[in-house]
């Protein structure tokens, strides 16, 4: 199985600020709420494993379970599939407001965030023998990765679909209803699927044999996740309704007909993100071991942090899979 890993660093600050983030989260939260007001669908079993989900904790009042056999988060009470879609696009217009962090951060992400995924897709591509590629992007719009996967030469079309329109079954949106593709990236859209099963094999549906899938999300079998369960201010619906541990990410796909080629968690701030968490509230409660590691100078904290990297226990996977 091939692992990347990235020596690329930056700071928090330039692309998810803990500062910043809590007006978007709070809207993201009262909006997930309202949304729920028009009946809610009650997940009981994983959807990786098929297992009654366990209860692992509530982000502000809203209960998430866990898979027993792999640790996956999933919110409990989801709100009805048209409501959900409708929420899904609430929320990417938060993030296209001027006022907020997305926007002003707009340049640092894309050189931070956006590139080196196309360049990581690039690379994987060329990997897997690949050129001229047609390409399906799932996503909810607008998309800031779009403007990036236009200009690339080694690409010859690229399709954006919304996720949540995959995957509920809107009429036009079967994955059967357009031209075959030879591969397709799902941009963290697992994470917020309300049928992440459905959405992978509705994606299927358009790939031959041999097709390439792109997935990126966070992961719970990460650091910060596994240190700050559910005090992570960065786990809330609906951006975060699901959190496939590495494992779990790699069973549901399986389940869809995918076999990974490349699983790696290239993520830069999982010790970050613990100090700003431990900053914001000096009175959390962390273990002897991670509060020495939080006061080591930086050299120490880049080296366990790519030791993360290797042994891929950061919160942030990308994976590589092929079509079966």
């Amino acid at each position: 199985m091939r692992s990347v890993s990235t020596e690329s660093r930056f700071p928090l600050q330039a692309v998810k600020p803990l500062a910043e983030l809590g007006l978007y989260r709070q809207r993201c939260l009262e909006a997930t709420r309202r949304a729920g007001e028009g009946g809610i669908v009650r997940r009981q079993v994983s959807p990786v494993s098929g297992k009654r989900l366990t209860p692992w904790g509530r982000i502000s009042g809203m209960d998430y379970g866990r898979c027993p056999e792999t640790g996956s988060l999933f919110l409990v009470d989801m709100p009805q599939a048209e409501r959900w879609q409708a929420l899904l696009t609430e929320v990417s217009r938060f993030r296209q407001e001027p006022e907020g962090f997305h926007k002003r951060l707009e340049r640092s992400r894309a050189d931070h965030v956006h590139e080196p995924k196309v360049r990581w897709m690039e690379e994987a591509l060329r990997f897997q023998g690949r050129s001229r590629v047609r390409l399906l992007e799932v996503t909810t719009g607008p998309s800031q990765l779009t403007p990036w996967l236009a200009f690339c030469p080694w690409l010859e079309a690229v399709e954006t679909m919304e996720e949540s329109a995959l995957a509920g079954g809107t009429p036009g949106a079967d994955g059967n209803g357009g031209p075959p593709v030879d591969a397709a990236i799902l941009p963290e859209s697992l994470d917020r699927s309300d049928h992440p099963v459905r959405l992978l094999t509705v994606v299927g549906q358009r790939m031959p044999r041999g097709g390439i899938l792109f997935v990126t999300g966070l992961v719970a079998s990460g650091y910060d996740m596994a240190v700050l369960g559910a005090k992570n201010l960065y786990l809330y619906p609906p951006d975060r309704a699901n959190c496939f541990s590495l494992t779990g990410l790699t069973r549901i796909l399986e389940r869809t007909g995918f076999m990974p080629q490349e699983i790696s968690t290239p993520g830069v701030l999982d010790l970050e993100i613990v100090r700003a968490h431990k900053q914001a509230e000096p009175g959390l409660t962390l273990s002897g071991f991670d509060r020495i590691l939080m006061d080591s100078d930086l050299g120490t904290r880049e080296s366990f942090q790519r030791f993360l990297q290797e042994q891929s226990l950061s919160s942030f996977a990308r994976v590589v899979a092929k079509k079966l």
